[in-house]
């Protein structure tokens, strides 16, 4: 069997004309990365032994390797990284891997006009990621304090007899945590909307959990945006200024980037 091909991305062919690819290892750690030319879109590939490399062996790799898969994945990760900061790139999933150069050249030209746009929409454009965390315990106290539909609530239960107010206090208990989440969501989406006039695209990604995080406070948002490069000060810029407004009342944000178009060039 001949080698398989590992895709790391595809990038313009006159972006990699006017600028030779570095001397990097590619996956295996021993074959060096190159590029391979198809039409107006260049492919970042290496060669990898079918034998080593076959769909059974990585998956098995991917499920009971946890060290090779770290590795491998960081390797992954770092070579896009760096690929993405010398040219317009679309950057492929982890072990995107084809039969041969000639069933990968299919593939791109069977997808030449839709990455050509693509191309048009990445170019001179960064992805950031803004993750927005919030200490509830915090929030909490405001929302409790200056909550219309919580003070209207403890106003009830003030003229109730003491034994029907045990029971609205349950009620308004989980108003309160009811409140909490809406504040939160309020506050997550008005920041969002901001940003989306700064920026050219924004999403909405999962949030992550604490076991995730390893944070003490709650992600309420997590979202991804394309930017021009002119407007990254500027995006910036907003997001210090909610950090600043808003950092009394438990909010914290966290900015990264810029990273490669994952969420704005998505291709199987």
């Amino acid at each position: 069997m001949g080698d398989l091909i590992y895709l790391y991305g595809l990038v313009p062919t006159k972006e990699a004309q006017d600028r030779s690819l570095p001397d990097y290892k590619g996956f295996d750690g021993s074959r060096e990365i190159y590029s391979l030319s198809i039409g107006n879109i260049t492919a970042v590939v290496c060669k990898l032994d079918s034998t080593e490399y076959s769909e059974e062996s990585i998956e098995d790799r991917i499920n009971n390797d946890m060290e090779w898969l770290q590795e491998k994945a960081f390797h992954h990760h770092e070579t896009v990284l760096n690929l993405s900061k010398m040219f317009t790139i679309i950057p492929l999933k982890f072990c995107t891997l084809y039969k041969s150069e000639d069933s990968l050249e299919q593939a791109v030209q069977s997808n030449a006009v839709k990455m050509e746009q693509t191309f048009s929409l990445l170019a001179n454009n960064e992805e950031w990621n803004v993750k927005i965390y919030c200490n509830d315990q915090l929030l909490k106290q405001q929302v409790n304090e200056t909550n219309p539909a919580i003070e209207e609530k403890r106003a009830e239960i003030s003229q109730l007899s003491k034994g029907k107010q045990f029971f609205e206090k349950k009620k308004l208990e989980t108003l309160i945590e009811t409140e909490l989440e809406e504040e939160k969501n309020r506050v997550s989406e008005k920041v969002h909307l901001h940003l989306n006039e700064i920026a050219l695209e924004g999403n909405v990604k999962k949030t992550w959990g604490k076991d995730v995080t390893g944070r003490k406070d709650n992600m309420a948002w997590n979202g991804v945006y394309l930017i021009p490069k002119s407007n990254v000060e500027p995006f910036l810029e907003r997001i210090q200024q909610y950090e600043k407004e808003l950092k009394d009342t438990g909010w914290h944000f966290e900015v990264t980037g810029p990273w490669p178009a994952y969420h704005f060039s998505s291709f199987s």
